[in-house]
């Protein structure tokens, strides 16, 4: 579809939807933007930064009565 017939689709369309085409356009260009800038996650980045208990796997005394 050529712009200008585009153009003149929206134009005859009243305004209260004018409005709900410009939301889309701005929707459909944010949504591009933003695949544009995903950037791919670094694996191992929080590698030796986490820690975890030894005693985890053990039971909790506040679960004793159903054990």
């Amino acid at each position: 579809m050529e712009q200008l017939q585009l153009i003149e689709k929206v134009k005859k369309i009243p305004p209260a939807y004018q409005q709900e085409v410009e939301d889309f356009i701005d929707f459909i260009l944010e949504k591009k933007v933003a695949k544009e800038k995903k950037v791919k996650r670094k694996l191992g980045l929080l590698k030796g930064k986490l820690s975890m208990d030894s005693d985890f796997d053990a039971p909790l005394d506040d679960f004793k009565d159903y054990m």
